[in-house]
């Protein structure tokens, strides 16, 4: 469990928000005494072995054509220049 303090909670609200995101719970300080925890309303979920398998499967059903790098910046650039037009520079 991690601990944050009455004052770190302005200034590292992210780092909180992240952490409940995750499903951890943290304690709340306040002059050096835990005073409270801070818990996720709902729990984090994790990618598990049975999630990756669907993951692969469904991969392999779309079967996608593989791209070289090369190719996938050629698309995006074309992409570009139709959204905002022609005349972007390299960089």
């Amino acid at each position: 469990m991690q601990t944050i303090t009455i004052t770190e909670i302005r200034t590292k609200s992210k780092k909180l928000v992240n952490s409940l995101k995750k499903g951890e719970s943290v304690s709340l300080t306040h002059r050096s005494k835990v005073i409270g925890v801070i818990q996720p309303k709902y729990p984090g979920k994790t990618f598990t072995a049975r999630d990756a398998a669907r993951f692969i499967k469904i991969v392999k059903e779309l079967n996608l054509p593989k791209l070289s790098y090369k190719q996938r910046e050629r698309n995006y650039r074309e992409h570009l220049e139709k959204k905002y037009g022609k005349g972007l520079s390299r960089h």
